[in-house]
């Protein structure tokens, strides 16, 4: 009987589990499956596609689009002319037929730009915030160590206009350049207060007996840092890049305000407000925005998913 009763509960805790991932990924699912569908088949409730439509994906990626017909006046002086490749080149693409899509390259890199950088400089200062926390003892270090986190405290949206008036003042805002660095600085102001906390509470997890060993022979904190935290903690270092990352790709209020006079900064959430304003506002489009945006997150944590497992300081003690 007891064994019964072991042998339903391992059955309804696997279906209660099969349920959450369902629910969570049908989203994606159905994203992916309406993207792939042409429009005479959006109504079919399948989520297999009943003929495969990658024309959404080819017009958002600007992939073998045809050329409009080129005057002969046109061909006459480029082939008569000395212009350069890059000239003929600029000249042709008048004539190319995007459908006004969206430049999804171009905001792909802008976000490649802003996300990564964002997520490099938060886990980096993390990294040497984190350890004097841990390690270090030193008046209003408890002050420091949870007032950081105070910013979470308050609502994005209330923090938006002293952040804009304060960016305006600086001047920030006048140029392409300074626009990218106020807004990179408020990315860093989300994602530094997690990223201290997390590596904080694993720096504690790895024997301080190890750190003594290196101090008796002599190696300095920051060589300890590069050489012996770092290491064995790369497994935490990697979830935080990957959620300051994620932070950063996904952010929209933010960029709204602060890129709206910058269309060539646009990021890839802005860049699917356009899309919706467009002429080009169909589903399939929509979706294959929606997918193309979700891949490089998904992509990155499928690539680094071996490094979230477990941490490496296992054994780095032998008893």
């Amino acid at each position: 009987m007891v064994r019964s009763s072991g042998i339903f509960r391992k059955i309804g805790f696997t279906l209660l589990i099969l349920l959450i991932v369902l629910f969570s990924i049908f989203p994606f699912i159905q994203i992916l499956s309406t993207s792939l569908k042409y429009q005479w088949d959006w109504g079919n409730p399948s989520l297999i596609p009943t003929q495969v439509n990658l024309e959404a994906y080819k017009e958002l990626l600007n992939i073998g689009q045809a050329e409009k017909a080129v005057p002969e006046s046109i061909r006459n002086l480029l082939d008569e002319s000395d212009l350069t490749r890059a000239q003929r080149d600029e000249i042709l693409a008048q004539y190319r037929d995007t459908g006004d899509v969206f430049p999804f390259p171009k905001y792909f890199r802008n976000s490649i730009a802003l996300s990564v950088t964002a997520a490099f400089l938060s886990v980096a200062l993390a990294i040497m915030g984190a350890y004097s926390f841990s390690r270090l003892r030193y008046r209003g270090r408890g002050v420091i160590q949870r007032g950081v986190l105070f910013v979470y405290m308050i609502g994005g949206i209330l923090l938006l206009i002293p952040l804009y008036r304060i960016a305006v003042a600086l001047g920030l805002l006048a140029t392409p350049v300074g626009t990218f660095l106020a807004l990179l600085i408020i990315y860093l102001v989300q994602t530094l207060p997690v990223s201290l906390y997390l590596l904080g509470n694993f720096f504690r997890t790895i024997p301080y007996s190890i750190e003594e060993a290196a101090l008796i022979d002599g190696l300095a904190r920051h060589r300890i840092i590069w050489r012996i935290i770092i290491p064995l903690s790369w497994s935490a270092i990697v979830t935080v890049f990957i959620y300051a990352f994620m932070i950063a790709w996904n952010e929209y209020l933010f960029a709204s305000v602060f890129l709206r006079d910058y269309e060539s900064l646009y990021t890839l959430p802005m860049g699917l407000r356009s899309l919706f304003n467009s002429k080009n506002a169909i589903w399939d489009r929509i979706m294959a925005g929606s997918m193309l945006t979700a891949a490089p997150v998904i992509i990155l944590f499928m690539a680094i998913q071996k490094n979230l497992t477990g941490g490496l300081s296992e054994g780095g003690v032998k008893g």
